[in-house]
């Protein structure tokens, strides 16, 4: 659940920035773990824009299976190695914040909101991106996705 916007008031060199690598199209696939114990296959498309000298970053994931569609759009800034934000899950109404950490192009983050909460854990290497979340109060159980950058 990660696509981030927004302004924050710090400053810190290029060789800091833990959005490096994120900006751009990718799309890929990965398997998604329902409560109920089934997996299923997932095809998915993310887009990413970074924003304020990278301190922001916005995420739209978009994943689906046979049964199953899921809409992340996430909201982030950074500052001190720390970012936090909001999300929202479009195809279910759902909406919280996230918070956690970001650096050398890695993001570990918790996501929260009402009767939900999941870890997300993002990392970019050249043009591979790898995604996974977990969760607990929802039908989703987990999300795996490994995306190459198209754009």
């Amino acid at each position: 659940m990660v696509l981030l916007s927004g302004s924050a008031h710090a400053q810190r060199s290029s060789s800091s920035n833990p959005f490096e690598g994120f900006a751009g199209v990718w799309s890929g696939s990965g398997t998604i773990a329902l409560s109920n114990g089934r997996t299923e296959r997932l095809r998915c498309e993310a887009v990413y824009a970074a924003a304020s000298a990278d301190i922001s970053l916005r995420q739209n994931l978009s994943c689906r299976s046979d049964s199953y569609i899921f809409e992340l759009r996430i909201d982030v800034d950074y500052e001190g190695g720390r970012i936090s934000g909001r999300w929202s899950e479009t195809s279910r109404n759902l909406v919280g914040r996230i918070a956690g950490q970001a650096r050398d192009r890695r993001i570990e983050a918790v996501a929260e909101g009402p009767g939900f909460s999941a870890r997300i854990e993002m990392s970019t290497s050249g043009r591979r991106q790898v995604v996974g979340i977990r969760s607990q109060g929802t039908e989703l159980s987990r999300i795996a996705v490994e995306l190459t950058r198209i754009r």
